[in-house]
């Protein structure tokens, strides 16, 4: 390394990449709207031999090949395409001519922080949409796309003024003459600027929000060519298969491994103990609370093979200690102890707003309710697993983590080595819904690659392990009564609500009935935690999809005591709410689903509407509102018919990739409330496999899932759409399946309930 000088905020610095004759581009910060960044990140940067690469997140090849490097795993929620689409947008390329690539966390950190401009959650796979990064990309593409008008300016002689970028190819206007981006990228690595460009306003874009490109992984998969974390081949690998303590918390007392050390393949024993010493958190100074990411004791054997290393470990003679855990003898005890924390306020005031017990008193009509929902997985469609090579002085993770800076903290910690001998590969993710966010998959990989140095060693849960040892939906419950005034509407509303270690009150709290300024003038939110033993974790919308189904139903419960249609009584209580997208979202879905048409005995529609990413304000987050129309056989079948669903992000970026994603939410959320449901015997999970667990099939798909965009408000910003879909769909089924047999559903999931009638 040579001497180290500072980069100034909006100074661009372009070098020859490693192909020869291309261009790499990336910025410190361009624009005011970036300039904080700076601030966090004072980068210095190493002069190599008078040539400084900075911020590396635009490549251009002398193929003309664009690669846009990105922080983000995808997890198949299209958050890398939405970074191409932006660089494309502003770099005026030919879109068949993009890839991407993961950023290193190792360089950034040797770097100091070139890829974390947005703090620590740069690394993670969520919120494609935030402003900074779509910011960032923009500029780093204008700037591109300037040098390379000038340097095909430069070779023809010619006014920067007369050369037009478009599709990949620069051309003078007047003479007709062209020249691909790849001839002239290395001569326009030597411009610098007089001043960087400012991206084009919105109103000139051409490619984001108007072209709907496929992801940009898909021609990967088709082909088998992308690599996810089960795809993973290094030379000389090794196989593991892992049985963690069964209860949660519980403790290996005994094993024999020689029962087993003559088995087919057999390579050893590994025993994964979290008391043993590890690098104390403090010293790597990490940004992640690691403790989450914390181990349970297990065990892991290794063979050449993995069916060979599994029915070894079926095979093994385990004893364990299962703790405390043991005293939740059954899925009723819980069930219990959550719905008696109801029975008074809870020990934590999460909102207090105006008189809501005094004017509750005085209500002429109140009603009261309580609700609960279970504890679930997330089923990713590939089980946890990750590969790991650790010797004296490097770590090798490759992992489809949902957080891989978080990744690189949590083999630091575990092996003790510094973090600049840390490197972690992201690979593709098999779906993730949240389940791969603390990263204690990723630290149980590294604990059983470290105790057999310098092999690779891939690491695979089975779908049992992966099911019963998830960082599951908490359980939650609550208790709703809302004090009715004359129009009918809520003029108090209190709500106790309790729920496993882990639970979240998004929703209960923050959304537009409880937060100041909402549509319910007195409130009181409050919450009391139960002292279990399970583990959980973000589940796709955490807390928001249970805090959904309670708020929604009960909503229902409201409009029959008033006596109003559900879907006019929701009208008529976000009319009050300063944000356009609740009321034609609303109206969306009543016009196009034929809301209130004449149905026979047995069907019925319903519906619902929730806002996830609000954190209390009007046109933040994104609001989905749904109607679903149902079919109830005298049997007790269920039958959906339609679902018919209208957005509020403000704008989209890619119509197509939207649509997708609702439609994958909708599925998520019908199966979520349908089917998803864990129990617990003796501290153990009972479920473990899609036998026991069950998922919806093709077969059980509504026949119609009708995805409208007529419910966008417009409004400046990109919300998110992952996870906002999820938290109407239980609800709105619940309440169709009321208004076609009379039946009110106040758990999930529904296949546990009786839906027959005559």
């Amino acid at each position: 390394m040579g001497t180290q000088r500072k980069i100034s905020r909006r100074q661009f610095v372009v070098s020859t990449a490693a192909v020869g004759g291309g261009m790499a581009i990336g910025i410190a910060v361009g624009g005011d709207a970036l300039a904080a960044y700076a601030d966090r990140n004072p980068w210095q940067l190493p002069d190599k031999a008078g040539v400084a690469e900075f911020t590396p997140w635009l490549t251009i090849g002398p193929d003309d090949i664009v690669t846009v490097r990105v922080a983000n795993p995808d997890i198949g929620n299209g958050i890398i395409t939405k970074h191409a689409m932006t660089v494309t947008e502003e770099l005026e390329c030919d879109w068949n001519k993009v890839k991407v690539e993961f950023a290193s966390v190792n360089r950034d950190y040797l770097e100091k922080g070139i890829y974390s401009t947005g703090g620590p959650l740069s690394y993670f796979s969520g919120r494609s949409t935030a402003p900074g990064r779509q910011q960032l990309y923009l500029q780093v593409a204008a700037s591109a796309r300037e040098r390379l008008k000038l340097a095909a300016a430069q070779t023809w002689n010619v006014p920067v003024g007369e050369i037009e970028a478009k599709k990949s190819v620069l051309t003078h206007r007047s003479s007709g003459r062209t020249l691909r981006y790849g001839e002239v990228a290395s001569r326009a690595a030597a411009i610098k600027l007089d001043a960087e460009p400012k991206p084009k306003p919105e109103s000139e874009w051409t490619f984001l929000g108007k072209a709907s490109p496929a992801k940009i992984q898909i021609p990967l998969i088709t082909k088998g060519a992308a690599t996810f974390g089960m795809d993973v081949r290094q030379p000389n690998m090794l196989y593991a298969a892992l049985l963690q303590s069964p209860v949660h918390g519980g403790k290996l007392k005994s094993h024999d491994a020689d029962k087993i050390k003559n088995m087919p393949g057999v390579r050893g024993v590994i025993v994964v103990d979290p008391s043993e010493p590890r690098r104390p958190a403090q010293e790597l100074k990490s940004p992640f609370p690691l403790g989450l990411s914390a181990a349970q004791h297990g065990v892991a054997v290794i063979a050449d093979h993995y069916w060979q290393a599994k029915r070894a470990l079926d095979a093994l003679p385990v004893e364990w200690d299962d703790g405390p855990g043991a005293q939740w003898k059954s899925t009723e005890q819980l069930n219990k102890a959550a719905y008696d924390a109801l029975q008074k306020e809870g020990s934590k005031i999460e909102k207090s707003r105006g008189n809501a017990v005094e004017l509750m008193a005085k209500a002429s009509k109140v009603v009261e309710a309580s609700y609960l929902t279970p504890y679930c997985d997330h089923v990713t469609m590939e089980p946890m697993n990750g590969t790991c090579i650790v010797t004296g002085d490097r770590v090798d993770l490759w992992h489809p983590s949902q957080h891989t800076l978080q990744a690189m903290y949590i083999a630091a910690e575990e092996t003790g080595l510094t973090l600049d001998k840390v490197h972690v590969h992201q690979t593709w993710v098999g779906s993730a819904f949240g389940r791969r966010v603390y990263g204690d998959d990723a630290r149980m990989v590294v604990a059983v690659a470290k105790k057999m140095p310098g092999r690779p060693i891939q690491v695979i849960w089975s779908r049992e392990e992966s099911i019963r040892q998830g960082r599951f939906r908490a359980l939650m419950a609550a208790k709703i009564k809302a004090g009715l005034g004359p129009d009918g509407l809520p003029m108090a509303w209190i709500a106790y609500a309790s729920g496993g270690k882990g639970f979240s009150m998004r929703g209960m709290h923050d959304g537009a009935y409880a937060t100041d300024g909402g549509v319910i003038p007195n409130v009181l939110v409050t919450s009391e935690t139960l002292n279990t033993h399970i583990l959980t974790g973000p589940y796709r919308g955490p807390g928001y999809n249970s805090s959904a189904f309670f708020i929604e139903t009960f909503t229902d419960e409201c409009a029959l005591a008033a006596g109003i249609d559900p879907l006019e009584y929701r009208l008529r209580l976000y009319a009050k709410w300063p944000d356009e997208g609740y009321t034609k979202c609303l109206k969306e879905v009543q016009a196009k689903s034929s809301w209130g048409k004449a149905l026979p005995k047995g069907m019925g529609q319903g519906v619902a509407i929730s806002n996830w990413g609000m954190a209390g304000k009007p046109e933040a987050g994104t609001t989905v509102a749904a109607v679903a129309t149902v079919e109830v056989s005298k049997k007790g079948e269920l039958l959906i018919h339609a679902i018919d669903v209208a957005f509020d992000t403000g704008r989209i970026v890619n119509q197509d990739e939207v649509a997708a994603q609702v439609e994958g939410g909708v599925i998520y959320g019908l199966n979520m409330t349908l089917n998803e449901g864990l129990n617990v015997k003796d501290g153990r999970i009972v479920e473990g496999n899609y036998d026991e667990y069950p998922m919806l099939r093709i077969g059980d798909i509504p026949k119609k899932i009708n995805v409208h965009f007529g419910g966008l408000s417009n409004h400046g910003r990109f919300g998110e759409i992952g996870e906002p879909p999820v938290g109407p769909i239980g609800p709105a089924v619940g309440n169709a399946i009321f208004r076609a047999i009379g039946k009110r559903l106040r758990t999930t999931p529904f296949r546990e309930h009786d839906l027959s009638w005559s």
